[in-house]
């Protein structure tokens, strides 16, 4: 070879010994700038030990791979807590708060007392007081015997005075009212053919509107309140709404109700299936709701008929309340008339008297039938219920 070649050989060999020293150090910079690789283990632990714990124990980064979290508890729903009942308001403190509220909206005390304070009376006072009774459907009847007692009272004492007049005003409004009717809810249980007791049944009757099945629940809280075991028939199946709407009302004070599972069925059916629950569960009393009527429909009064015959079959029907909406005025007259002669009514429940004028529905309406009223609906409130009581019902228009 000459000398040439061999100087082309020995550059070329320093060429590739400086390529591979560089590479070297290169890879060498880049661990260092990474740090230790994540897949080979330290210098003093064996590869084959990498997963194995320490003598004394796991580590926490041991322990994190091989031992899972424990999946949580289930969630357990509390368990749904038992209504509660509510407590009717007792009969003593309805009396106070209905007496208030009767005065402070008896409009027909409210007139009377405004024409009596204009002092001595005049012709043209007396007319007033005749035309008042008139619009508060006293009736004619009534307030032609009230304004003759009236007129001749005052001449016999010699004066004309208000306080004087009021006074014989009250007296004769309380004797129309009749404080000698028998206003009391004849609940004591019956004793039947068979010699066994059977629940007090009362049947409540009305046309549309008068508001039946609120009755029905109000004085199933007033019975409640006075101890009673009740039971309600909802007997009105032409509206689906009002077993519902008694199912509430007997809900809210633990008072099972006897309804059908079918829309249309026979009213007399269920009023029967109530009164047959009364009797095997031992209740006190039965109280039957019935579909709302109008008085000229005679096959639904006949029905009426119908549905107090079959409540007589388990146990006698011991009171027909019939309830009439203060509102109505004559026109509740002679629905109550009609009502009377097909289901001999006991008694009368007043609704909605409060703010009316028609307060005079309470003596025309005994004088006609004499029937008494024995509850008057003074609110919406679930106790604005309460037995009426003539002397409070007189006072409350003339206090």
């Amino acid at each position: 070879m000459t000398e040439l070649t061999w100087i082309l050989i020995a550059v070329v060999a320093l060429v590739v010994v400086a390529g591979i020293v560089g590479a070297v150090a290169l890879t060498s910079a880049r661990r260092r700038s990474r740090g230790s690789s994540a897949t080979l283990p330290p210098a003093d632990v064996s590869p084959f030990e990498i997963d194995q714990p320490p003598a004394g124990g796991a580590s926490a980064a041991a322990t994190d791979v091989l031992e899972p979290e424990a999946a949580p508890a289930p969630e357990v729903a509390p368990a749904p807590a038992a209504p509660t009942l509510e407590r009717p308001e007792p009969v003593a403190g309805r009396l106070q708060r209905l007496r208030a509220r009767l005065a402070r909206a008896g409009t027909l005390g409210q007139t009377l007392l405004a024409i009596l304070s204009r002092g001595d009376l005049a012709e043209s006072d007396w007319e007033e007081i005749e035309e008042t009774l008139l619009l508060a459907d006293v009736g004619i009847g009534p307030t032609t015997e009230l304004m003759d007692t009236l007129r001749t009272q005052t001449r016999i004492l010699g004066t004309t005075d208000a306080e004087t007049v009021r006074d014989v005003l009250r007296k004769e409004l309380l004797a129309l009212v009749d404080p000698t009717l028998d206003r009391t809810l004849h609940v004591e249980p019956a004793i039947g053919d068979d010699g066994e007791p059977h629940p007090a049944t009362v049947l409540v009757v009305g046309v549309n509107g008068t508001g039946k099945t609120t009755t029905v629940g109000k004085l199933a809280r007033l019975l409640v309140a006075e101890d009673h075991d009740v039971v309600l028939g909802a007997a009105d199946t032409f509206r689906a709404a009002a077993a519902d709407q008694l199912s509430t009302w007997g809900a809210r004070v633990g008072v099972p109700v006897v309804r059908s599972d079918r829309d249309g069925a026979d009213p007399a059916a269920v009023a029967f299936d109530a009164v047959k629950e009364g009797r095997e569960t031992g209740a006190d009393v039965v109280l039957v709701d019935t579909a709302g009527r109008l008085q000229n429909k005679a096959g639904l009064m006949d029905e009426l008929g119908k549905i107090k015959r079959v409540m007589s079959r388990q146990a006698p029907v011991r009171e027909v309340l019939l309830v009439l909406d203060a509102t109505t005025g004559q026109n509740g007259l002679r629905q109550a008339q009609v009502f009377a002669e097909v289901v001999d009514v006991t008694g009368i429940v007043l609704t909605k008297l409060d703010g009316t004028a028609k307060g005079g529905i309470v003596v025309a309406v005994q004088r006609e039938l004499g029937v008494p009223v024995k509850f008057v609906g003074l609110g919406e409130g679930p106790d604005d219920l309460a037995p009426f009581v003539p002397e409070e019902f007189v006072d409350a228009l003339l206090s």
